[in-house]
């Protein structure tokens, strides 16, 4: 495997080099030694160490390298990993929700936020006919970018408008706001009334378009990604200007973005007369080709509907209306990198519960220590115990969870007489996904077992055969100074809830609940950091 010194050292996942909580590395590319080089490597065990001449040693897993080694889809935000789309592509209906689903059903979220990533769009119908709700729907996944026109603003007919939007007329394919800089990336508008003749919405994806003038015309695709156009808005109380090309490209060559606004656009100044005239002929065809109507998505926002759109990528439109029909939307804008966050964050959190699930559904069915019930059983019922106790959230969480050290065969060493410490185990591994609330109970439940054998005669007498058995291999009951000691801990109380819950949940003719009725909970008290992605 043939690596580069500083890129692998600058990799390094160890916490000397990266701060554990977050990820962030601790020193700077100026703090490695010139001629940085590899003193010796070894295999072993899934990992590769690496050795280095300044006499630091880093260890990395192999699957991440051979993950390293993929090209990358880059942050998401340019036309590759995107679906390029025309209308046809949508016969079988829109990429859209329920409002109420949305909200309570993370996968739904999922499904959402990722449609528009994938095609720039989704609709989430059901939206509350309220004045101010959209921003509600934007601050779901993110926050909202207040400008000029407000943190929301109305779509309808005004009196004295300073934007064609607040007309009756018809809008031709559009971006929104390409005179400012940075352009807010995503639009929401959320239909409160629609009994218009006319008013239909249109959208076009520009990535699709751009990408057809660069097959057609390669040539006039060059001429609008490298050429500056000046955007610019003006009213009594705003000067916004932004010179950008019509098609924003990345250093790759790769469409990253498209500003596209005839009622925007300004005068192109200091360019020959042919350069301009060439440019205004691919600005033509790449006009005439957002107008194609195989290109052109119709669709009639109904009240209660609300489009959400990537306004880099797509074009939006609007037929006429009648002037004084009821037609009202309200709008704001917000920013794709806090979907993307929401939609990354939310996607990890669903395999962390996924992850549990299956050592649910597979290990857990395993035999618990000798009990008439399987690890799996134990864990929900102590889960289910908290639950009708009352608990909160994290202490339900860590009543489910207390046993997970014992998943991977660590159960068959405690009682073959070996100390597993499960606790310890089991609470290391949760601080990948849970909080201190969550994993510091854990960790001390065995403890509060042999605390509460100290402090509490008639409890050691109730317990079950096999946990007198773990008792004595665990330590047996704590001593005066040890119990004082536990009491004082920060968790000691949460630990001895959990204790009480765990010995109770060895009843075989109980009834036990299913993992799955327990991933919502989970899923408000998951708090997974950044991290490191090695």
């Amino acid at each position: 495997m043939s690596l580069s010194p500083y890129w692998l050292r600058d990799n390094c996942p160890c916490t000397g080099c990266r701060d554990p909580r977050n990820g962030q590395k601790l020193f700077q590319i100026t703090d490695l030694p010139e001629g940085l080089a590899v003193a010796g490597s070894t295999e072993a065990d899934g990992e590769l160490t690496v050795c280095w001449s300044d006499g630091h040693e880093s260890r990395y897993p192999l699957s991440w390298l051979e993950e390293t080694a993929e090209t990358s889809d880059g942050d998401g935000r340019t036309e590759q990993g995107r679906r390029l789309w025309a209308a046809a592509d949508f016969s079988r209906g829109l990429p859209e929700a329920d409002w109420s689903a949305y909200l309570a059903e993370p996968a739904e979220r999922v499904a959402v936020l990722g449609a528009v990533r994938r095609f720039g769009f989704a609709v989430l119908r059901g939206v509350p006919v309220t004045e101010g709700k959209v921003l509600e729907v934007a601050e779901s996944f993110g926050y909202v970018r207040e400008t000029n026109y407000g943190r929301i603003f109305d779509v309808r007919v005004e009196a004295d408008p300073n934007n064609l939007a607040f007309t009756s007329s018809a809008i031709a394919p559009h971006t929104d706001n390409p005179y400012r800089d940075p352009v807010p990336t995503l639009q929401l508008l959320h239909c409160l009334l629609s009994d218009a003749e006319g008013g239909d919405s249109g959208l076009v994806d520009g990535f699709k378009a751009a990408a057809l003038l660069r097959e057609e015309a390669p040539e006039a695709f060059g001429l609008l990604a490298g050429t500056p156009v000046p955007f610019v808005f003006r009213d009594r109380a705003t000067e916004l200007v932004a010179e950008q090309p019509l098609i924003g490209v990345d250093a790759l060559g790769r469409i990253r973005e498209i500003r596209f606004n005839n009622r925007s656009i300004g005068t192109l100044r200091g360019l020959p007369a042919a350069e301009l005239d060439a440019f205004y002929a691919a600005y033509r065809r790449f006009a005439e080709i957002t107008l194609r109507p195989e290109l052109q998505l119709e669709l009639r926002l109904g009240p209660g509907d609300c489009l959400i759109f990537d306004n880099v990528r797509l074009l939006h439109a609007r037929t006429a209306f009648e002037q004084h029909g009821d037609r009202h939307l309200q709008g704001c804008y917000a920013d794709l990198d806090a979907l993307a966050s929401t939609l990354a964050v939310t996607d990890r959190r669903l395999a962390a519960l996924d992850a549990l699930a299956e050592l649910f559904e597979g290990e857990g069915a395993g035999e618990y220590l000798g009990e008439d019930v399987t690890m799996a059983q134990h864990m929900l019922q102590a889960g289910a115990l908290a639950e009708a106790a009352g608990a909160p959230d994290h202490l339900v969480a860590a009543a489910l969870l207390h046993d997970i050290g014992h998943f991977g065969g660590s159960g068959l060493e405690l009682m073959k007489g070996t100390d597993n410490r499960h606790s310890h185990t089991g609470a290391d591994w949760l601080a990948r996904h849970f909080d201190p609330s969550v994993t510091e109970p854990v960790r001390l439940h065995v403890a509060a077992k042999r605390y509460l054998c100290a402090i509490e005669p008639a409890y050691r007498a109730q317990l079950s055969e096999a946990s007198e058995y773990t008792l004595q291999v665990q330590g047996g009951p704590m001593d005066e100074a040890e119990a004082a000691a536990f009491a004082a801990l920060p968790g000691a109380a949460d630990a001895v809830a959990v204790r009480r819950w765990d010995d109770l949940a060895k009843d075989a003719a109980a009834a036990t609940p299913p993992f799955a009725d327990f991933r919502p909970l989970l899923m408000r008290v998951l708090n997974l950091t950044a991290g490191t992605s090695i």
